[in-house]
């Protein structure tokens, strides 16, 4: 055996502990940061919403601080504490309508608790006495009322994220004007600055386009169901609005369970499972319209999400942060992608998540980030 050979035997061994080695730190890195992840996941939402609200505004201040109105220009400086303040009064007021919204849905559902269950049962008769009697057990062992407190508990833990989510988005706002200048000094090289910026761009512009489409496409369906449950005189229409416009920012679900919870009220009120049925097709018609037609439609090719990908997403952020981990995995997702795409070692997890395996390019990259975010100083 020549000395190459035996070299060759010798360093196999070396080159499976090492790999065995960095599989394993590979798992207790991911245990660790879901360890955390769970653990500060309060801390953690308030910041992901604030970074969301913060880059939402970042682009129209900064829009602002251009325009001249003859020689005045609105300083960065107010523009910026004029937007803390809206973002502050919208955020409270959002939150004062939700927690009253979901009062009023709390109160009526304590209502109908005793009829829920025969109504509910009752959409299964055509399948046999048998089957409906089973639902019927099934439901009555439900203790609704203490899910509701549960629910109730929830809510009210709203208020101080609310409040957590401004001081946030202040402090961001406080630190905005020195981002370039501290990036530039942290990284060392300022050509890789630039394009770590114009990474961070991307993914500010790519998530705020989908934010918007996806906010207007949630209004439409929120006020048509609303307009639907009026029309067949539902107690809960306001709150089916506005429940269906909340739920339809998370992707594939939650148009199916604002579709369910629209004929479930329905029938629970009127009792009458024709008229479940058309109120059932018609919130499903609007939800498809909307969703799968105009929804494609205005996003184009500016996510380029695979689907898969998406609902892999809305399980794991789930399962980790719950409700407020479904409605973050799309810009989480966004992120990621944009992210994976120009770092090579990561391109192919880019490729996978990506709808047609063509993940971002640098060109795609330079024209999303014609616009600089983060470059007027007052």
């Amino acid at each position: 055996m020549s000395k190459s050979e035996r070299n060759l035997q010798s360093t196999e061994p070396k080159a499976d502990l090492h790999r065995i080695q960095t599989g394993a730190l590979v798992i207790i890195a991911f245990a660790v940061v879901l360890f955390l992840l769970v653990q500060a996941r309060f801390m953690l939402i308030s910041l992901a919403t604030a970074i969301i609200l913060f880059s939402l505004t970042s682009d129209v201040i900064t829009f602002i601080g251009r325009l001249r109105i003859g020689p005045i220009r609105i300083p960065n400086l107010v523009a910026s504490r004029v937007a803390v303040l809206l973002i502050a009064a919208s955020l409270l007021t959002l939150t004062s309508v939700l927690l009253a919204q979901v009062n009023t849905v709390l109160v009526t559902t304590l209502s109908y608790a005793e009829r829920a269950p025969e109504a509910v049962a009752s959409l299964f008769s055509l399948m046999g006495p048998k089957t409906e009697a089973a639902i019927l057990n099934s439901m009555q062992s439900v203790d609704l009322t203490s899910s509701l407190r549960r629910v109730a508990g929830q809510a009210g833990s709203l208020t101080q994220g609310t409040v957590l989510v401004i001081l946030f988005v202040g402090f961001l706002f406080g630190e905005r004007i020195w981002f370039a200048t501290k990036l530039s000094n942290f990284v060392g090289d300022p050509e890789r600055a630039a394009r770590i910026g114009r990474i961070i761009t991307s993914i500010i512009h790519r998530v705020n386009y989908y934010l918007l489409v996806k906010a207007v496409i949630s209004a439409v369906t929120g006020g048509m169901v609303f307009l639907l449950a009026a029309f067949f005189k539902l107690e809960l229409a306001v709150s089916l609005g506005i429940l269906t416009f909340v739920l339809n920012f998370i992707p594939n679900v939650g148009s199916i369970v604002a579709t369910g919870f629209v004929a479930l009220v329905a029938h629970v009120q009127m009792g009458d499972p024709a008229t479940t049925i058309v109120i059932f097709v018609i919130t499903g018609a609007i939800q498809f319209l909307n969703g799968n037609v105009i929804d494609p439609l205005l996003m184009g090719r500016a996510l380029r999400l695979s689907a898969f990908g998406i609902i892999l997403s809305l399980a794991f952020w789930g399962a980790v942060w719950g409700i407020p981990g479904m409605f973050l995995s799309v810009p989480i997702m966004v992120m990621l992608m944009v992210v994976c795409s120009h770092v090579p070692a990561l391109r192919p997890i880019a490729i996978l998540l990506s709808r047609e395996g063509l993940p971002e390019s640098e060109r795609m990259l330079d024209r999303s980030s014609q616009r600089e975010l983060f470059s007027d100083r007052d």
